[in-house]
């Protein structure tokens, strides 16, 4: 298998408890806190909002790509199969999961308020992106 690399990035708002995102990120994809990096920002109305984001390679990013996979119903992978063109920019395929649901340990996908994960791999001619992930996506279905 080619390079594969997992990012996944997250905006959490004051309101909302940061640990309960770390819970699910080590029960859904087995990641822990310490695998991701915080920064801070102040938003339009002075509330703060913390950005956090976990750069996953190698053998860890076949984990997470695995553990993904299986939680997605035949209906959510057959959705992402048939966008992979629009859903891919640059050898990285996008995929935005509703936070509230991901919390609460269910993938849905969700353009606002999303978990960004980003799937990378080298694609050397763009022709063949579709391909290329329609194998690593399909790899043990």
């Amino acid at each position: 298998m080619a390079t594969l690399e997992v990012t996944i990035d997250a905006i959490i708002h004051a309101t909302e408890d940061h640990e309960k995102f770390y819970e699910s990120f080590n029960e859904m994809f087995g990641l822990e806190k310490g695998q991701f990096s915080t920064s801070g920002v102040t938003g339009h109305f002075d509330n703060p909002i913390t950005t956090i984001r976990a750069k996953i390679t190698k053998k860890m990013a076949l984990q997470v790509l695995g553990k993904f996979l299986k939680k997605l119903s035949r209906e959510q992978l057959n959705q992402i199969l048939s966008e992979i063109e629009e859903r891919t920019e640059n050898s990285t395929l996008h995929v935005r999961l509703g936070k509230q649901d991901f919390i609460q340990g269910k993938i849905t996908f969700n353009e606002k308020e999303a978990i960004k994960l980003k799937i990378h791999t080298p694609v050397y001619n763009k022709k063949d992106t579709v391909k290329v992930f329609r194998d690593i996506l399909q790899k043990d279905t």
